[in-house]
């Protein structure tokens, strides 16, 4: 476990993330992301973005593959309705030996090793959470815990990104801190080049035919406006070549069927087509 010492108290650092993802959508969104986290002078200081789509359309994937281009470490918190300030910087544990340590969020810990932190579907958490990282996402740059009594300025190198579903599963952000993850980045559904591409880099296993006619599904399914996404399709597609490899007698239009229907449900078949 990597420490350090703050004002006299020892924190407990995170671990960074460490995924083998790779963006494969629109290279506009990489470009707007790294010039929103850019520093053009020794005035200017990094933008707080925040990313936003539908759930599965790649949000996550796009900041963690431009935070690797970026930095050495990035750190992912994924934020929930449970989530309280204390989660956010610092929370106390206490051992057996009743002495307390100290650990520092993934927050915390990018800001002190002047990494990345992406903050995972930020609008599921609530405003009291928000309100602990209003001094951070300004140009005062900075946390304070209550708990461990100390100040935490970030790194010069320290950038933050924040992810939002666009659903109704989410709470609204108070206007104060929408002002500060700034500017919006939308990520919007991939064309159909895009969402074949996405899924041979994702399944280099699967055989052309089933990639192609999986793409043709979720395009058609974009038509309509449902919401099916990226991550729909890689699970329906991942599923149909495992069914396909343990019964060499199912057709491929058999396999994908099967593989819509138990993860989508049947309505979905209206929009898959057979390949003749």
């Amino acid at each position: 476990m990597e420490k350090v010492t703050i004002e006299g108290v020892e924190l407990i650092l995170a671990h960074p993330d460490d995924y083998g993802i790779k963006w494969v959508g629109k290279e506009e969104l990489t470009r707007q992301l790294k010039a929103a986290w850019s520093i053009i002078s020794d005035d200017d200081l990094p933008l707080n973005p925040r990313i936003i789509g539908k759930p599965g359309v790649g949000k996550t994937t796009l900041a963690y593959s431009v935070a690797k281009e970026t930095v050495k470490d990035v750190y992912i918190l994924q934020c929930t309705s449970d989530t309280r300030p204390e989660d956010l910087i610092i929370t106390p544990v206490i051992s057996a030996d009743q002495k307390i340590s100290y650990y520092a969020s993934p927050i915390v810990t990018a800001m002190i090793k002047g990494g990345i932190c992406i903050l995972d579907e930020g609008n599921r958490m609530g405003e009291k959470s928000w309100a602990s990282l209003a001094p951070l996402l300004d140009n005062r740059r900075y946390v304070e815990s209550i708990i461990a009594g100390i100040k935490i300025k970030a790194h010069k190198n320290f950038r933050i990104a924040t992810t939002m579903n666009d659903d109704a599963s989410t709470f609204d952000v108070p206007d104060y801190i929408q002002s500060r993850l700034q500017p919006q980045i939308e990520v919007d559904f991939p064309t159909a080049e895009e969402e074949l591409n996405i899924l041979k880099t994702n399944l280099p296993m699967a055989e052309e035919n089933v990639l192609k006619i999986t793409t043709k599904f979720l395009q058609n399914s974009h038509k309509a406006k449902e919401i099916y996404t990226m991550r729909d399709g890689v699970n329906i597609a991942r599923y149909a070549i495992k069914l396909l490899n343990i019964d060499k007698s199912t057709t491929t239009n058999q396999a994908l069927k099967q593989s819509i229907t138990q993860i989508l449900g049947e309505n979905a078949l209206k929009y898959f087509k057979d390949n003749k």
